[in-house]
């Protein structure tokens, strides 16, 4: 439990230093969590005697993060034209596969991009949070953060609790309804403390984020149990003394990111 909390800590103070310092330190540190993240995902795959092409998998996270950061940070079209060399980093992960031996060549093509969807997209979408009406504002990114903390600190602590149904068994034995709702209700009560102070959008919106968050959160929770049973692991890693891996860390981000980003999007425009 110490180590548990030192990690957790020390974690957390690095991850609001990078927002706190500016743009340049919060995309790099969010790039590097990213590539991590994505090389524990294939390390996975790796276990169960699959081979997706760690490299180039690396290698087409990197270049999507990247031109999308720049994007993003410029607000400007000249930068969408090096995504046209997408079409030559995918295609190399479908050649790179010719040459290597391999009883199922396209399962490790398929696992090597879903890889990138799977985790690569989702940071991505997170960093561009930051950049959602121009400017670099770490207010976005931050509340994203806090919301999902809440809601998991509140999903324990009501279940722990209270929690008597139970919510996908299947995959989380744990986790409950009671335990759900109130994740959504603490992480809503703390999305109203957050209006006060960010003033970007309104109380009743960012209440609507909270619920986003906590029903897409919990569901890539889920998603990442799937996972982890389906190839027997208990663990995604252990880079974070008694926390696991990158991916038990931010499992809830992965699905809510995307879906946060696309309604500040429509908001905003």
């Amino acid at each position: 439990m110490k180590t548990r909390a030192i990690t957790g800590f020390f974690f957390v103070i690095v991850m609001l230093g990078s927002m706190l310092l500016g743009h340049y330190p919060f995309g790099i540190f969010y790039l590097v969590l990213t590539l991590l993240s994505l090389r524990e995902f294939y390390g996975l795959i790796k276990q169960t005697g699959l081979s997706p092409n760690a490299p180039a998998g690396l290698f087409n996270a990197a270049f999507i993060y990247v031109i999308f950061a720049i994007i993003v940070y410029r607000d400007d079209i000249g930068p969408h034209k090096v995504l046209f060399f997408l079409t030559l980093s995918i295609s190399a992960i479908f050649i790179l596969e010719l040459f290597k031996k391999s009883a199922a060549p396209f399962t490790n093509i398929a696992y090597t991009l879903a890889g990138i969807v799977f985790v690569c997209l989702p940071f991505t979408f997170f960093h561009a949070l930051a950049y959602i009406k121009g400017d670099f504002n770490f207010h976005y990114p931050l509340a994203f953060l806090l919301l999902l903390w809440s809601n998991d600190t509140g999903a324990y602590l009501v279940g722990s609790k209270l929690g008597r149904t139970k919510l996908f068994e299947r995959h989380s034995p744990k986790k409950t309804w009671e335990g759900f709702i109130g994740g959504v209700l603490i992480s809503a009560g703390v999305a109203f403390i957050i209006s006060i102070y960010f003033k970007e959008l309104v109380w009743h919106q960012w209440v609507v984020i909270a619920i986003l968050i906590s029903c897409f959160g919990t569901t890539g929770d889920l998603i990442e149990s799937m996972f982890k049973r389906s190839i027997n692991v208990k663990d995604s890693g252990g880079i974070l003394p008694g926390h696991g891996g990158l991916l038990d860390r931010f499992d809830g981000l992965l699905l809510a990111a995307p879906i946060v980003y696309t309604y500040l999007y429509f908001i905003s425009n």
